[in-house]
């Protein structure tokens, strides 16, 4: 029944239910394919592993990257697993889709997707009869962030011993410090997204006692001698630089960049001043920011 419905799948048949796919393939055995889909017990471990190692025989490397992102499968109907109201990624806005966490090894031009796992918004993890009706697995109806999802699979893939050089991902997962602090500590070289009110210390920010007027206990804890501040604010008086990195369908790919060692403000919160509870400097980084000709202004964190 698996080639039957994966020739399906890829079919140029709209409707990939599977009465469509039956009929389409000329079987009458309707009733054994959709055991096969909502009964039968599948061990994908053994083909995702396989599908790991092809995809680092083909473009596995130093100088290959792993990118991770969100995939979007837009959906009508309320009883496919994970479908809400969310940001569908294929349409540009929110719609009734289901949301996967995507992660793709690429070198040079060529992408190769290695992982799809499916992320479940609170509407579902929240009900717990609908998880049972849907016959979600036991192990899956806790929540987990799209983070916590990608740092699982990049585990997988680690532990698979894929080869990559770098982890790449737009702010959607950039602007998560567990994300950014599980990649360092798994000793990978990252380069993320995030939104240009980030806050970041200068790089040469240091802890300090407090000074206070007021009489009374000592105090237990430091606090950086300055406040952070937004990234986009860190990078205005910055020198920026216009670079040309390759050509595209319409010319030569070009921006302007400029780039400032920072510390992140993802350190444990305190109580700082009066301005209450603010996040410690954490680690080192580059703090990238990108004004494109079209007037759009992006902004990143890389450890690299």
């Amino acid at each position: 029944m698996c080639p039957l419905y994966v020739t399906g799948l890829i079919g140029p048949v709209y409707r990939k239910s599977v009465q469509p796919m039956a009929e389409r393939l000329v079987t009458s055995n309707y009733d054994q394919l959709q055991h096969f889909i909502a009964d039968g017990v599948w061990d994908a471990t053994p083909l995702e592993t396989e599908l790991l190692n092809q995809a680092d025989r083909l473009v596995g490397g130093r100088d290959a990257v792993l990118v991770i992102d969100d995939t979007s499968l837009p959906k009508k109907g309320e009883r496919s697993v994970g479908v809400a109201a969310q940001y569908a990624s294929a349409l540009g806005k929110t719609a009734n889709c289901q949301t996967l966490v995507s992660l793709t090894l690429a070198r040079g031009e060529v992408p190769v997707m290695v992982a799809l796992r499916l992320f479940l918004p609170d509407s579902w993890t929240s009900d717990m009869p609908r998880l049972k009706r849907a016959r979600v697995p036991i192990e899956h109806r806790t929540p987990r962030s799209k983070p916590e999802i990608a740092l699982a699979e990049i585990d997988r893939a680690m532990a698979a011993n894929m080869r990559f050089g770098c982890v790449l991902a737009d702010a959607g997962y950039g602007l998560s410090a567990p994300f950014r602090q599980g990649l360092t500590e798994r000793g990978l070289a990252w380069a993320v997204g995030i939104p240009r009110h980030q806050k970041v210390y200068p790089v040469d920010v240091k802890l300090i006692w407090p000074i206070t007027k007021v009489r009374g206990k000592p105090r237990k804890h430091h606090v950086p001698d300055i406040l952070s501040i937004a990234a986009e604010q860190m990078l205005a008086s910055a020198k920026w630089k216009t670079v040309s990195w390759r050509s595209g369908t319409k010319g030569r790919l070009k921006a302007r960049f400029a780039a400032l060692r920072v510390r992140t403000a993802d350190g444990p919160p305190q109580r700082i001043w009066d301005k209450g509870q603010q996040h410690l400097p954490g680690d080192e980084v580059w703090l990238i920011g990108e004004q494109r000709a079209s007037g759009e202004s992006k902004y990143y964190l890389a450890n690299l």
